[in-house]
């Protein structure tokens, strides 16, 4: 296994992905600079989070255009692991590679905090190891992290276990009381038809650490390295 994270103008979470990959879980991680091209033989790509490109035009719009994407889409339509983390779900929302958008947060302002996800498939290689607790306590930080699909997507990701994490209460009851920014269905991080493209606007990176009091996010983690081994 070998982990590249992107590298945007405006990136911001690279280096906490960057920590938690190669320090706190002892993998070989890269980094990945958005004009090239070349993977240098990563076997899962993880598109950060922060404001690519200042977030002008749309929030991932112009990333998408990055040399860097046309390898990253060749990857995962070849069946590789590529994981979007906020920022990172945008610019795969705007790839293609996941259905749906990102739409400005509900109450027009930008939210950094502590929410709680219910992961709603423990059957993926990203959730496989999150069956220990109803509810993980994971920070989110976005001005644009409303997710809105229409009615046949939404359904097509309800009949095929595409939703992964919703936004709920710290017992896991998804409610309207804990969705952060108007989601459609609370919906916090799906998947592609295959299971090898996934998004998710909460930030785990930022909860890995003891330091950081709370480790809710390892077990993310820990599940991808886990399940990469079996698989």
């Amino acid at each position: 296994m070998k982990f590249g994270v992107i590298i945007f103008p405006g990136s911001n979470c690279d280096q906490d992905l960057i920590h938690v990959l190669n320090q706190v879980s002892n993998q070989e991680t890269v980094k990945l600079w958005h004009k090239g091209t070349d993977l240098h033989g990563c076997t899962h790509i993880f598109v950060p989070g922060g404001f690519s490109y200042g977030d002008y035009l749309r929030s991932g719009a112009i990333a998408k255009l990055s040399p860097v994407m046309e390898s990253v889409i060749a990857h995962a339509n070849a069946g590789g692991f590529v994981m979007g983390i906020c920022n990172g779900f945008q610019i795969l929302c705007e790839s293609g590679l996941l259905p749906g958008a990102l739409l400005r947060n509900e109450n027009q302002t930008f939210i950094c905090k502590n929410v709680f996800l219910k992961c709603e498939n423990t059957d993926t290689i990203i959730s496989h190891e999150l069956t220990h607790k109803p509810a993980f306590k994971i920070p989110i930080a976005h001005a644009e992290g409303r997710y809105y699909a229409d009615e046949s997507t939404i359904a097509q990701l309800e009949n095929n276990n595409q939703i992964i994490f919703r936004y709920a209460d710290e017992n896991g009851q998804v409610n309207d009381k804990n969705n952060p920014n108007g989601s459609i269905q609370n919906i916090a991080g799906i998947a592609n038809e295959r299971f090898n493209v996934f998004g998710m606007m909460p930030h785990p990176e930022r909860a890995s650490s003891e330091v950081l009091r709370n480790t809710d996010g390892r077990s993310f983690f820990t599940s991808i390295i886990k399940n990469s081994l079996v698989t």
